[in-house]
C-alpha cells in the first residue's frame, strides 16, 4: 500500500511545517521494491491559491491508533484499520475536544501534545485523511472532501502555532529573540491561507498582552515592535491594550518617524471605518494622541492640515461618510479633556482616566473644591449705581491646572443680587447664563491643555472650510456639545467664532438653520453669540450676520421676529442706531407685521429708525407701503362688493392687513377655488364664515395667521379641500387628526412649526 502525505491546497510554502520521517528515521524502499510497497511516503503540496475560513468546530470521522513508533508502518498497511467514530470536534484555544467525550475522544487532545500535522492519502483506503502525531499513537481525521480536509489541516496548524507563540511570548527572556518571534508570527499570519478576521487579530492580541505585562521596555524596543507588527495593522484595528501602547509612544516620542510612517495608515483606517467610538474608546484616544503628535512636529498645524486634506480627498466630496463624524467625536473628546479636571472638581464626578481604570471608592475620591461667588453688599450696590463706571467684583476658583476668574458688574438682575444674603451658593453655570449679570469670565488652562485646545479648535475650523462637510458639521454642533466651562472660556469662544461665522455665511438652509436651538427653551449658537450672550465679544457684527441669513428662511419670518422682539429688541435697536441695515430692516418688519403691541415700544422703534439716514428712508418707505395697502384693502372691499367677480377662482391676499372682516366680502365669490391668506390678520371668525359659504374651495393657505383650533375645526365641512397650509399657526395635534379624518380629499398639508409637527 502506498501512503502519501501532503500539505494541502492553499497557503504559502513558508507556513507549512517542516516534514520529517513518519517513523522517526529515513525510510527507504529496499532495492527492487515497487513504489506501492513503500509503507509511507510524504510529498509537499505547493500552494494553489485556495482560501479557507478558520474552523472553530465541525463534524469529522475519527480513528485513534495506539502504537510504538516502530510499528506504525505495519499498522497503517494492515487491514484492521476499519473502525471510525463520528465526532463533533471543537478547536478550542488550547486543545482539540469532542462535544461527546466518548470513545477515541474521551479525552481532549492538547495542541502541545500534537507533534506533527500531515495530510495523508493512500490507495485502496479511505480518502481525505488527516494525521495528527501524538506521543504513543496517531489520531486520524477523515473529512468528506479534499477542501474540508485542507480546511481542517490549516485550522489545526494555525491553532497549534498560535498556542505555541502564546506560551513562548508569555515569559520573554531576551528581547532580541522575542522580536524575532514576533516577526515570524506576523509573517505566519500574512502568509496563512486562512481568511478570517481572527487571523490578524490573534497576533496583535498576543503582542498587546506582551506589552501590557512588560512596561520597562526601551524606546528603541518600542519602535522595533511597532515596526514588526505594522503589516498587520494595515487592515485591522489595534486591540485596546495596543492602543494604550501607541498612545504612550505618541506622547513620549511625538517626533518619531514611526508616528508618520506606521501610525498614519492605522489612524486613517480608524477614521474611515470605525462605526462607534463609544464601543471602542481607546481607538479614539489613540487617534487623539496621534493628532497631537502631528501638532508637535516642526510644521505643527500645517502637518495636521495636510492630514485632514488626505482624509477628505482631492475631490469636492469626501467618499468616506464616517470620516467627519469620527473627526468631530475626537475633537469634542479632546476639548472636553482640557476642562475635565475643573469639571470633576466642581461636580466630583469620576474622570475619564478613572472610568477606564475603574472608579475609585467614594472614600478615596478627592474632596470637591469649593466654588464661592462673592456678592456685593446692598450698600455697595447703591453706591455703585451712582458711579459713572461700575466697579468689578472678582472671584478666583483654582484647581491644579485651571484658574477661573469671574468678573461681575453691578448690572446684575435683582433676582441674582437678592440672593446675596442666602446661604446657598448659586451654580456657576447659572451665573454664566444670566445676562448681563456676568460681563466676562476668563479661564486659564495649563500649557498642555492650552496646546490641545488650540489644536482641536483649529481642526474644527478646517472642517468648516469644506463645503460638503459643513451641513453635517453644523448638525453635529447644533446641540452645543461642549462643557459649560468651555463656553465660559473667552479663548475657546473667540476661536470657535470662525466656525459659527462660516455657518452664518452659508446660504444653505440646512447649515444656517443649525444656528438656532435644537428645541424651544434651549439656547443655540444664535443666543450665545448675540449681544448679551456669554460668547459675544464684538459689537454685534456676527449677530447681524446671523439675523440676515436666518431671515432668508421666509416660512418662519414672523415667528423669528417675535423671538427677536421678546429677547433681542434692545441689541437690534442699538445696532440700528449704528446704521446696520439688517437691523433697520428688522425693526421695519416688526412694525409692518404688528409684532410690537406696546405703543411706547413702537414709538421707541420709530425714534430709532428716524435717528439715521438709512432708517429714516426705510421707515418712510414702510409708511408709503402701509398707506398703499390700506387703499388696496378698501379697493378690494369695493371690488368684491360690486358683484362683478362671481366667477373668480384664484385670489391671493398674502402679506396684506386684511382681517376677518374681509370674510363678508369673500363669501360673495362662490366659484373661489384657491385662496391665499399668508401672513395676514385673518382669524377664527372669518374662517368659520368661509367654511359655511365657500364649499368649492380646494386650496387654502393660512400660514402665519392668528387662527386657532376654534376656527380650524370649522374647515371640516369644506370637503373639497385638497391642499391646506397651516404652517406656524396654533394648530394642535388633536385638531389635525380630526381634520385628516373628515377631509377625504386632503392630499397636501403643511403643519410645520405647530404642535402637530
Amino acid at each position: 500500500m502506498d501512503v502519501t502525505s501532503s500539505s494541502g491546497g492553499g497557503g504559502d510554502p513558508r507556513q507549512i511545517e517542516e516534514t520529517k520521517p513518519l517513523l522517526g528515521g529515513d525510510v527507504s524502499a529496499p532495492e527492487g521494491t515497487k513504489m506501492g510497497a513503500v509503507p509511507c511516503r510524504r510529498a509537499l503540496l505547493l500552494c494553489n491559491g485556495m482560501r479557507y475560513k478558520l474552523l472553530q468546530e465541525g463534524d469529522i470521522q475519527v480513528c485513534v491508533i495506539r502504537h510504538p513508533r516502530t510499528f506504525l508502518s505495519k499498522i497503517l498497511t494492515s487491514k484492521f484499520l476499519r473502525r471510525w467514530e463520528p465526532h463533533h470536534l471543537t478547536l478550542a484555544d488550547n486543545s482539540l475536544a469532542s462535544a461527546t467525550p466518548t470513545g477515541y475522544m474521551e479525552n481532549s487532545v492538547s495542541y502541545s501534545a500534537i507533534e506533527d500535522v500531515q495530510l495523508l492519502s493512500w490507495e485502496n483506503a479511505p480518502k481525505y485523511c488527516l494525521q495528527l502525531t501524538i506521543p504513543g499513537g496517531t489520531v486520524l481525521l477523515q473529512a468528506a472532501n479534499s477542501y474540508l480536509r485542507d480546511q481542517w489541516f490549516h485550522s489545526l496548524q494555525w491553532k497549534k502555532k498560535i498556542y505555541k507563540y502564546k506560551k513562548v511570548l508569555s515569559n520573554p527572556s531576551r528581547w532580541e529573540v522575542v522580536l524575532k518571534e514576533i516577526r515570524t508570527l506576523v509573517d505566519m499570519a500574512l502568509t496563512s491561507p486562512l481568511q478570517d478576521d481572527s487571523i490578524n487579530q490573534a497576533p496583535l492580541e498576543i503582542v498587546s498582552k506582551l506589552l501590557s505585562e512588560n512596561t520597562n521596555l526601551t524606546t528603541q524596543e518600542h519602535e522595533n515592535i511597532i515596526v514588526a507588527i505594522a503589516p498587520l495593522l494595515e487592515n485591522n484595528h489595534p486591540p485596546p491594550d495596543l492602543c494604550e501602547f501607541f498612545c504612550k509612544h505618541c506622547r513620549e516620542r511625538p517626533r518619531s518617524m514611526v508616528v508618520i510612517e506606521v501610525f498614519t495608515p492605522v489612524v486613517q483606517r480608524i477614521l474611515k471605518h470605525n462605526m462607534d467610538f463609544g464601543k471602542c474608546p481607546r481607538l479614539r484616544l489613540f487617534t487623539q494622541e496621534y493628532i497631537l503628535a502631528l501638532n508637535e512636529l516642526n510644521a505643527g498645524m500645517e502637518v495636521v492640515k495636510k492630514f485632514i486634506q488626505s482624509m477628505h480627498g482631492p475631490t469636492g466630496h469626501c467618499p468616506h461618510p464616517r470620516v467627519l463624524p469620527n473627526l468631530v467625536a475626537v475633537c469634542l473628546a479632546a476639548i472636553y479633556s482640557c476642562y475635565e479636571e475643573f469639571i470633576n472638581s466642581r461636580d466630583n464626578s469620576p474622570s475619564l482616566k478613572e472610568i477606564r481604570n475603574g472608579c475609585q471608592q467614594p472614600c478615596d475620591r478627592k474632596p470637591t473644591l469649593p466654588l464661592r461667588l462673592l456678592h456685593p453688599s446692598p450698600d455697595l450696590v447703591s453706591q455703585e449705581a451712582t458711579l459713572s463706571e461700575a466697579r468689578l467684583k472678582s472671584v478666583v476658583v483654582a484647581s491644579s491646572e485651571i484658574h477661573v476668574e469671574v468678573e461681575r458688574t453691578s448690572t446684575a438682575k435683582p433676582a441674582l443680587t437678592a440672593s446675596a444674603g442666602n446661604d446657598s451658593e448659586p451654580n456657576l453655570i447659572d451665573c454664566l447664563m444670566v445676562s448681563p449679570a456676568c460681563s466676562t469670565m476668563s479661564i486659564e488652562l495649563g500649557p498642555q491643555a492650552d496646546r490641545t485646545l488650540g489644536c482641536y479648535v483649529e481642526i474644527l475650523k478646517l472642517l468648516s472650510d469644506y463645503d460638503d462637510w459643513r451641513p453635517s458639521l453644523a448638525s453635529l454642533l447644533q446641540p452645543i456639545p461642549f462643557p459649560k466651562e468651555a463656553l465660559a472660556h473667552e479663548k475657546f469662544t473667540k476661536e470657535l467664532k470662525y466656525v459659527i461665522q462660516r455657518f452664518a455665511e452659508d446660504p444653505r438652509q440646512e447649515v444656517h438653520s443649525c444656528l438656532l436651538s435644537v428645541r424651544a427653551g434651549k439656547d443655540g449658537w444664535f443666543q450665545l453669540y448675540s449681544p448679551g450672550g456669554v460668547a459675544c465679544d464684538d459689537d454685534g457684527e456676527l449677530f447681524a450676520s446671523m439675523v440676515h441669513i436666518l431671515m432668508g428662511s421666509c416660512y418662519k419670518t414672523k415667528k423669528f421676529l417675535l423671538s427677536l422682539a421678546e429677547n433681542k429688541l434692545g441689541p437690534c435697536m442699538l445696532l440700528a442706531l449704528r446704521g446696520n441695515q439688517t437691523m433697520v430692516e428688522i425693526l421695519c418688519l416688526m412694525l409692518e407685521y404688528n409684532i410690537i403691541d406696546n405703543n411706547d415700544t413702537q414709538l421707541q422703534i420709530i425714534s430709532t429708525l428716524e435717528s439715521t439716514d438709512v432708517g429714516k428712508r426705510m421707515y418712510e418707505q414702510l409708511c408709503d407701503r402701509q398707506r398703499e395697502l390700506k387703499e388696496l384693502d378698501a379697493d378690494l372691499a369695493r371690488l368684491l362688493s360690486s358683484g362683478s367677480f362671481g366667477n373668480l377662482e384664484n385670489l391671493s391676499l398674502a402679506f396684506t392687513n386684511v382681517t376677518s372682516a374681509c370674510a363678508e366680502h369673500l363669501i360673495k365669490l362662490p366659484s373661489l377655488k384657491q385662496l391665499n391668506l399668508w401672513s395676514t390678520q385673518f382669524g377664527d371668525a372669518g374662517l368659520r364664515l368661509l367654511s359655511e359659504h365657500l364649499t368649492m374651495l380646494q386650496v387654502l393657505n393660512l400660514c402665519e395667521t392668528p387662527v386657532t383650533d376654534a376656527g380650524l375645526l370649522a374647515l371640516s365641512s369644506m370637503k373639497s379641500l385638497c391642499s391646506l397650509n397651516m404652517n406656524s399657526t396654533k394648530l394642535s395635534a388633536d385638531t389635525y387628526e380630526d381634520l385628516k379624518a373628515k377631509l377625504p380629499n386632503l392630499k397636501e398639508v403643511d403643519v410645520r412649526y405647530t404642535e402637530a409637527w
